[in-house]
């Protein structure tokens, strides 16, 4: 049986929220099967639970934020994508996240710090079923024309596939490779993905700033990009680290659905936006998916069933 996995023990990390400024301490701890993923807001007067679903999804400017009930006005949980992501890449099915402020620290500005916290605890299979989204037909999410284009979407397939491509019309991100493809069965999430940072440019700080955005920015986090070239002065992580960290994050939004998908996403100037739109399209149409499981190793996609190896 291809089972749900959860952590063995608690592990803690406290950092800053790259938009919030604020400081935050982040306790992950094991769920029991079935529980998925929730954020528990223990700051709060009253503590208030968060399930991460793709309607709990209330804004998405900059990054993946739910709230309660999926209202904008309800307690929220900001830039949840990095940890989400870690999630998906080491197969994680239930958490509880207990967070002492409304957004989750960004660390090194990757989903790195992220899997070693939760590969430290340690992951523990538990006595039920992984279910899967098995994505039976095409799905897909197109907005604006021209030079304005940008669509994701998503088509059945027998494992778990992303290929992403960026178009910046920059310097410094047209010399680094725009498109990428990865697959999940490779095992090489870790390797491959996780370590590519978010990425900001600096011509856009003070619009950011005036919206409350990216107060907790800095090159410790973000890779900085002037009109030309990468400001960081240990440089890229990948040589294709912008368009790897757009793969890391449409991973941490597709998480948001619940289960590990079963598809091939590709994806062209996506974002957290889109990539939620394209799982409220998919989750709406109740005759493009199915939930499934395995009963057998084999019949699961080919690398579904190992853990990821420990750092």
């Amino acid at each position: 049986m291809i089972a749900q996995r959860t952590l063995k023990s608690i592990t803690r990390a406290v950092g800053v929220g790259v938009h919030s400024g604020q400081m935050v301490e982040l306790t992950l701890r094991p769920a029991p099967a079935d529980a998925g993923i929730t954020f528990h807001r223990t700051d709060l007067a009253v503590p208030v639970d968060i399930p991460v679903t793709p309607f709990a999804v209330s804004d998405t400017r900059m990054a993946s934020t739910i709230s309660a009930g999926g209202d904008p006005g309800a307690p929220k949980v900001q830039t949840i994508e990095h940890l989400m992501s870690a999630c998906a890449g080491l197969g994680l099915d239930n958490l509880h996240v207990d967070i002492t402020a409304e957004e989750v620290p960004i660390l090194d500005g990757s989903a790195a710090s992220f899997v070693f916290l939760l590969q430290s605890a340690g992951i523990e299979l538990q006595k039920a079923p992984k279910r899967f989204l098995r994505v039976l037909k095409p799905v897909e999410i197109r907005e604006g024309e021209g030079a304005a284009l940008k669509w994701a979407r998503l088509d059945p397939f027998h494992g778990y596939k992303l290929a992403f491509e960026i178009e910046f019309n920059h310097p410094a991100v047209d010399a680094t490779g725009r498109s990428v493809a990865f697959d999940f069965s490779s095992g090489q999430y870790k390797r491959d993905i996780a370590r590519a940072r978010t990425f900001g440019f600096t011509k856009d700080v003070e619009m950011m700033r005036a919206r409350g955005l990216g107060l907790g920015g800095n090159m410790d986090n973000v890779i900085v990009v002037d009109d030309y070239r990468v400001l960081n002065s240990d440089g890229l992580r990948y040589d294709d680290e912008f368009v790897k960290h757009k793969i890391l994050d449409a991973i941490g939004d597709l998480h948001i659905a619940g289960k590990p998908l079963l598809a091939s996403y590709t994806a062209y100037k996506s974002g957290h936006a889109l990539n939620n739109k394209l799982l409220r399209k998919l989750l709406a149409d109740a005759s493009a998916y199915e939930v499934v499981s395995f009963e057998r190793e084999d019949q699961a996609p080919r690398g579904f069933a190992e853990l990821a190896p420990a750092w």
